[in-house]
């Protein structure tokens, strides 16, 4: 797994004065440090200093050697995006479909080579272009209207020739029913642990640029599986590629995202099986609606003790999980 082909050359990023360069490995940081001006009072000072800025570099997705998409993406944690990323958009069942994952740096950018089993590839043959588009660029590569309100289709089963891979915490190749599923945690302890995953976010701490996600385990209190990247939908898929990489019960527990609620952030929740869903910021309308339908329930301005409940909130009224104290 993760096999790494490094090219000799490296990369340089160009700071504020352009004839100062910064050489970046081969093997890509997440940030780097560059030579800035800047302006306080609306003065900018002549004294130039070092600022931490966020790598965003594409990322190509390949499947058994197709390409299917590309995305800027911070380098880091690529196997967890590749794992979520064939979950959420409904490539593969289960992991089993899922063969093996090698990564090929480029002065251009990272290759994420993707192996998967020959029926999960006839079926994303016959599904291309009918994945949802992004909040950021439009409903791009949706055929029909009708199209923009569904769930990806799911792969069908299949089973895998090595048995050296995990087996999931919970069968991942049967449909949930989002709406029967329990809470796992209460109010309180959701609150607890979107308070802490700020302070966690060490990446935005540095650059101001990224976004993260994070799980909540059920009756946890803190925030694990924390990835972080420049695209909030990256991070979201990181975390849910860690969690099912991790055997990690994800139906019984909650998802947290440091962004708002798009219609795809809910989506990638329903096709992980998460039943609850906690944004920092405000949600979408499209987002609400999907949430209602799927039965997630739907937070946003998750903030301090404070939350606005968007959809289902009887998840926790109906039971001592709802009580904040």
């Amino acid at each position: 797994m993760d096999k790494v082909v490094t090219p000799a050359s490296t990369a340089t990023i160009k700071g504020s004065d352009m004839t100062d360069t910064v050489t970046l490995p081969a093997a890509l940081a997440r940030s780097v440090r560059l030579q800035v001006n800047r302006v306080r009072d609306g003065v900018m000072h002549a004294q130039a200093e070092s600022d931490a800025i966020a790598v965003e570099t594409p990322i190509a997705v390949q499947f058994n050697g197709i390409s299917h998409a590309v995305m800027l993406a911070t380098p880091d944690d690529l196997e967890d995006f590749a794992w979520g990323f064939c979950l959420t958009e409904g490539i593969v069942r289960s992991p089993d479909d899922i063969r093996d994952i090698e990564q090929e740096r480029t002065d251009l950018g990272i290759v994420l080579q993707v192996q998967i089993s020959p029926a999960c590839m006839q079926f994303l043959k016959e599904r291309r272009r009918q994945m949802a588009g992004r909040t950021a660029c439009g409903l791009c590569g949706v055929e029909t209207l009708e199209a923009v309100r569904r769930l990806p289709p799911v792969a069908p089963p299949s089973r895998a020739d090595s048995p050296s891979w995990p087996t999931p915490a919970r069968s991942w190749t049967q449909p949930h029913d989002l709406h029967v599923m329990p809470a796992g945690l209460t109010l309180t302890q959701l609150l607890q642990a979107m308070n802490a995953l700020r302070e966690q976010q060490s990446l935005h701490q540095d650059t101001g640029a990224t976004h993260a996600a994070a799980w909540v385990a059920p009756n946890g209190h803190a925030p694990t599986f924390i990835r972080e990247d420049v695209g909030r939908h990256n991070a979201l898929d990181k975390t849910i590629g860690a969690l099912l990489r991790n055997n990690q019960p994800i139906g019984q527990g909650a998802l947290l995202v440091s962004s708002r609620a798009s219609f795809e952030m809910v989506q990638k929740a329903a096709m992980a099986g998460c039943p609850v869903l906690a944004a920092v910021s405000a949600p979408t309308s499209a987002a609400i609606t999907l949430a209602e339908e799927t039965g997630i329930t739907l937070l946003g301005f998750t903030r301090a003790r404070q939350a606005t409940i968007y959809a289902h909130s009887q998840r926790f009224q109906l039971s001592d999980k709802g009580k904040a104290s």
